[in-house]
């Protein structure tokens, strides 16, 4: 039996770094990283999102020698604590 760490198809990487997002209205904010995988994102924000709420990021990276990285991701669970966390 796989133990609870590892049920993940991927693994998360820890990541906090700045991202910029764009909403369906075009709204553009700033917000957090915490965390990456290839299905999803963790991202703290200043305001709560609806779930199902369509959102644009761009990660950039700290290199020239990268791209940003750009999404485009549905928000499918929001969090509120001090901030917000927004769940992609």
């Amino acid at each position: 039996m796989r133990e609870y760490s590892e049920k993940r198809d991927f693994h998360r990487m820890q990541v906090n770094t700045d991202i910029e997002i764009i909403d369906s209205n075009g709204n553009t904010f700033a917000g957090v990283c915490r965390d990456l995988s290839a299905s999803g994102m963790q991202i703290l924000v200043a305001q709560r999102m609806a779930v199902g709420s369509e959102l644009s990021t761009t990660l950039h990276s700290t290199s020239d020698k990268f791209p940003p990285l750009e999404t485009l991701c549905e928000v499918l669970r929001c969090a509120a604590s001090p901030k917000v966390m927004v769940f992609c």
